[in-house]
């Protein structure tokens, strides 16, 4: 059989197979979310559901969980918790307060964001998202809003596509892949995964120093955060989530690479440390310096034997914090 016809056979059967999403840190995460078993949560990322299935199986009664998604389908997914303490909310997680609001939610005990591409979104080829599996060049998280990465491809800037594949995919290659595709759209926009991750290999070639990594996996990862204005998301949601939290709630973060993950740890070590943001110059006694917004700061990562399990979990890192006292205030310029 041709190669070609057998890549054919093996990705038909691939998308045949129900989408399994495996939660990452399935157990951790909920339990170091977890202050009190009557208290009110967020699973601002619900994906499949897995953490706050095992969020709800920790809680008692009187507690609440409202999760929130702004996939359609992760939101029909939602649908199988017949749990009456349960509620999806299909928005993205920078809207987590304008929504809580709305269902007269100020305050909340425990917060967990599992950030980025979920394996039902990487592993549908539908979707766009996998350089592995051919399919519309879509990746838009919320497929009703929004334009697609084919859309932005095509209209994109020479220098915008650059600084994207650069700042947010961190490739080295970003100035001669942005230069490639616009001239190659003039002629034939991109349409579909396979195409422009074909198109990137042969612009580019294989790294010698890490054969095993896709040639375009920093265009797709670049290209999907930039449609979807993640790491702005995430730092909408970091600050919202502090000022939603009451004083000992917990805020927990799962996140996958290095942009998100550095996001992350600046805003938990300026919070834990806001002295640090002083100007050493300024002479300031001990009682004078601002408290800390969160205590506790914990960095945690999967064990070897789930990193063994399940592959997607070996980039991940979780880190946690607790809620001071101190009050946040909401600004543009975060924390004041």
């Amino acid at each position: 059989m041709p190669q070609t016809v057998l890549q054919a056979s093996a990705q038909s059967a691939a998308q045949s197979q129900p989408f399994v999403h495996r939660s990452v840190l399935a157990r951790e995460a909920p339990q170091e979310v977890l202050t009190r078993t009557d208290g009110i949560y967020v699973d601002a990322t619900f994906g499949r559901g897995g953490h706050t299935r095992t969020l709800l199986s920790l809680l008692g009664q009187g507690a609440r969980v409202f999760a929130f998604d702004r996939d359609e389908e992760a939101v029909a997914a939602a649908q199988a918790i017949s749990d009456s303490r349960f509620e999806i909310i299909h928005a993205p997680f920078s809207h987590m307060v304008s929504e809580l609001a709305q269902r007269g939610v100020t305050a909340v005990d425990g917060i967990l964001m599992d950030i980025g591409v979920s394996s039902p979104q990487i592993d549908d080829a539908s979707r766009g998202f996998s350089f592995r599996l051919d399919g519309p060049l879509d990746m838009r998280m919320d497929a009703a809003s929004g334009i697609s990465a084919a859309q932005w491809l095509a209209s994109a800037s020479e220098g915008d596509i650059e600084r994207v594949l650069r700042v947010y995919g961190e490739e080295r290659h970003a100035r001669q892949i942005a230069r490639a595709i616009c001239a190659r759209r003039t002629t034939q926009p991109f349409a579909r995964t396979a195409d422009l991750a074909d198109f990137i290999a042969r612009t580019i070639g294989r790294s010698h120093k890490d054969a095993g990594q896709h040639p375009a996996t920093r265009t797709f990862q670049a290209i999907r955060i930039e449609i979807n204005g993640e790491l702005d998301e995430l730092k909408s949601a970091l600050k919202q989530a502090a000022g939603l939290l009451r004083p000992a709630g917990k805020l927990v973060v799962i996140s996958f690479h290095s942009l998100e993950d550095r996001i992350v740890k600046r805003f938990f070590e300026e919070g834990a440390h806001p002295e640090r943001l002083i100007d050493a110059r300024i002479a300031l006694r001990t009682q004078d310096l601002p408290e800390p917004f969160w205590q506790d700061v914990r960095r945690i990562k999967p064990t070897k034997e789930e990193c063994e399990e399940n592959p997607r979990s070996r980039s991940a890192v979780m880190r946690s914090a607790v809620r001071t006292a101190r009050k946040w205030m909401q600004a543009e310029g975060g924390a004041k």
